[in-house]
């Protein structure tokens, strides 16, 4: 008897049809003047309503938190209507779906914010070694942020608590609070951008409360059992340093695993091995990701949820050129490969037009971001990519 793929088996615990989970990405294809989602997302987001579950790309909890041009928000009735069809058409599908709440602090520019706004930061440190993309102003260096005050970091808890509220308005079956890839969560965190000697700084507990906070806000707002926490301990990106990221995140893990969360969405990347030293302090699901250079594969997958150091698997850059993923999984069929160029904003191309699993191979029209008429050249070409 063949042995039962472990991405594939129902997950009881969330009542989920598999246990692959479609991890949250920016796209940036929003209405760039209202952050009200175009029809596009209708159509992207209920053609991988086969993942176990699925988790949007972050949506702005208020205007400060919109990081560039295409970013969508949920904040308001417009937000809510829009992002109804979208849960609604996911249903239809099969799905579901939680929405990700975002805000991502000094990763941002004026050119994007009102009235060409400073962004805001746990600190007034700089992002000193990169530049950020920002659509028609292109490539512009980062700019130092603004310290959020004691009162703006209690109404931006409440921003979170009001975002979570208005996605159980708009059909979500829950929300992710995004803690992780250097946003705000992280520079409040991070030894470096974290410099307050407030109660939010200072401390360890001090560093955790911010994060604290909001959790339990959200948690207070729509019910524990919808929320979820994404974390990436140890994670560089955007010049972040935590001198002891094991102690910082054993920490919050503790303080938070009390709360009976919906999940805890573990990015690893990086030395510390967060996935199997969290593992035991958390007592609720644990989804994992791989943050690397190279989308991470379908046995890495199988590995990781098989041996119990996670109880669910997220894939991000497969879930872009594979609408169809775990009917791929399942058959052991070739993996399309995402053309990187057409990721973030435009239209349908690289977006909707990336197709299932069959009309791939009978197909005789364009893939995205060019044309092919030779299907059996484009299998070679699927093959080779796996």
């Amino acid at each position: 008897m063949p042995e039962l793929n472990p991405l594939l088996l129902p997950y009881e615990a969330l009542g989920l049809g598999n246990r692959i989970v479609m991890a949250p990405m920016t796209r940036g294809r929003a209405d760039d003047a209202t952050g009200v989602p175009t029809p596009l997302a209708k159509d992207y987001y209920a053609q991988r309503a086969s993942a176990g579950l699925i988790v949007t790309e972050g949506l702005y909890v208020n205007a400060l938190a919109k990081g560039g041009p295409g970013i969508p928000g949920l904040v308001n009735e417009a937000h809510v209507a829009g992002w109804r069809e979208v849960t609604d058409a996911v249903h239809a599908a099969g799905g579901r779906i939680f929405a990700q709440l975002w805000h991502v602090g000094r990763m941002t520019h004026p050119a994007v914010l009102p009235e060409g706004e400073l962004p805001v930061a746990p600190s007034a440190v700089r992002i000193e070694g990169q530049r950020i993309y920002m659509g028609d102003a292109g490539l512009v260096e980062h700019v130092t942020p603004r310290a959020l005050s004691c009162p703006e970091i209690e109404t931006t808890v409440a921003d979170f608590a009001a975002e979570a509220r208005n996605a159980i308005a708009a059909g979500f079956d829950g929300v992710e609070v995004h803690g992780a890839n250097g946003y705000l969560f992280s520079q409040f965190l991070a030894d470096n951008s974290n410099l307050r000697t407030d109660g939010y700084g200072g401390s360890l507990a001090g560093r955790l409360r911010f994060v604290v906070e909001v959790v339990e806000a959200v948690a207070a707002e729509v019910g524990a059992e919808r929320v979820g926490l994404r974390l990436s301990p140890d994670n560089p990106e955007n010049e972040l340093i935590e001198k002891d990221p094991q102690t910082t995140h054993r920490a919050l893990v503790d303080a938070l695993d009390p709360l009976g969360l919906a999940y805890l969405h573990v990015v690893e990347r990086g030395r510390y091995g967060a996935l199997a030293d969290l593992r035991p302090r958390w007592s609720g699901t644990l989804i994992a990701n791989f943050n690397g250079p190279e989308p991470t594969s379908q046995r890495a997958g199988e590995q990781v949820v098989g041996s119990g150091l996670a109880d669910l698997f997220s894939f991000g850059r497969h879930f872009i050129a594979n609408p169809d993923l775990p009917a791929r999984f399942a058959a052991g069929a070739p993996l399309a490969r995402h053309v990187p160029q057409l990721v973030y904003g435009g239209d349908a191309r690289g977006y909707t037009d990336y197709p299932a699993l069959f009309k791939a191979f009978a197909a005789s029209g364009s893939e995205p971001g060019g044309s092919d008429p030779e299907p059996r050249k484009r299998r070679a070409r699927h093959r080779s990519a796996i």
